[in-house]
């Protein structure tokens, strides 16, 4: 199967499954293209064996679910207005939250297996943005 079906796939399941818990999953045919795009970003960069590819596996398994469709309040991957905020609170802050939760974005965002290296990258990925700085 190739990447666009199974991120078609991945979509129209995510968004049935998740549109019950929430009224914020994509409404429109615009939105779920815009999702699809970002989880073929991400999967492409993944089997691309680039540097980032265990990063970026980890992202779609974790990060994906809620930061694609904005679900629960996320921000969406993308979209720097979105983020604009979070990014303002500065990178210790953001870890901080991803790490330890924040409202309903549970403790290490469902990844138990990443490292703060890891987060700054999916960070950075979601927010379309530099973090910069050392950890």
């Amino acid at each position: 199967m190739t990447t666009q079906p199974r991120a078609a796939i991945f979509i129209v399941l995510l968004t049935i499954v998740l549109a019950g818990c929430d009224n914020t999953a994509p409404q429109s045919a615009a939105e779920l293209e815009t999702a699809a795009d970002i989880l073929l970003k991400a999967e492409s960069a993944a089997v691309a064996g680039l540097p980032a590819e265990l990063t970026m596996q980890r992202w779609a398994r974790s990060c994906a679910a809620c930061h694609v469709t904005g679900i629960a309040g996320a921000p969406r991957t993308g979209f720097r207005d979105e983020w604009a905020p979070r990014l303002a609170q500065g990178k210790e802050v953001l870890l901080k939250h991803t790490v330890e939760g924040k409202g309903k974005m549970p403790p290490l965002g469902y990844c138990a297996a990443c490292e703060k290296e890891d987060f700054v990258a999916m960070i950075e990925f979601m927010a379309d943005a530099q973090l910069g700085g050392e950890l």
